[in-house]
């Protein structure tokens, strides 16, 4: 029997990767990737390119925005802001989800899941899939519960039918058992960058990098890229 058809988010990062690869188990795989002026669009792009091949999905459709370089903001998207490193706690433990970092690009989830959300009306697909991950993000608003329940209302009011939902499969997850999940699955983890600051080499500082190195720590798997430092 032919699978059902889902638009998947595709980031080229980590949580992306591994959704990817539960998407590639059930659906069919539309995936969707934006380059919206960040440091590592170039970087991003090649990995989402890689995710797609590795995994199979059946088409990759690639869209550029310059709203968010232009509206600034962000140390993703605006040089004048630097990227900063990760900071610890007196304790030991990760400063995440504590308050909104500057890494923080306004409301980008929304124009990324608009854009999905047409593509699955044209396609005839009822799944939007997106990594998005609350528990241990770096305190993103647009990565609550919540964000995507209200979205889906939104998408329920404003589509034809009104039968498309967003999915968020690994939202409540811990960063250690998306890994723990994604080596279970096969997912291309060599593939993926989820390095802030350098396009190039991941740098190994950042909060992304730092999330990252210690979630494969804590769950006992190599992470398979190349770090400046760490």
């Amino acid at each position: 029997m032919s699978k059902p058809k889902a638009v998947l988010c595709l980031s080229g990062g980590m949580d992306s990767c591994v959704c990817a690869a539960l998407a590639a188990r059930d659906y069919e795989v539309y995936a969707l990737h934006f380059s919206y002026g960040q440091r590592t669009e170039l970087r991003e792009l090649q990995s989402a390119r890689e995710i797609v091949r590795l995994t199979n999905a059946k088409e990759l459709m690639h869209l550029t925005i310059d709203l968010f370089r232009k509206i600034g903001g962000s140390a993703l998207t605006d040089e004048a802001i630097a990227v900063p490193d990760a900071v610890e706690h007196v304790d030991g433990s990760d400063r995440v989800g504590d308050e909104v970092p500057v890494t923080y690009v306004p409301f980008r989830n929304a124009h990324f899941l608009s854009a999905a959300v047409s593509w699955a009306e044209v396609l005839g697909a009822e799944t939007i899939l997106i990594g998005a991950v609350e528990q241990d993000s770096s305190g993103y608003p647009d990565c609550r519960p919540s964000y995507y329940a209200a979205f889906n209302e939104l998408i329920k009011m404003g589509t034809k039918d009104g039968t498309i939902r967003v999915e968020t499969p690994l939202i409540a997850m811990r960063k250690r058992e998306i890994v723990a999940l994604g080596v279970e699955l096969g997912a291309p983890f060599h593939v993926s960058w989820s390095c802030y600051a350098s396009g190039t080499e991941a740098c190994g500082v950042c909060e992304s990098c730092a999330l990252r190195l210690k979630a494969f720590e804590e769950a006992g798997a190599v992470d398979p890229i190349v770090y400046s430092r760490r």
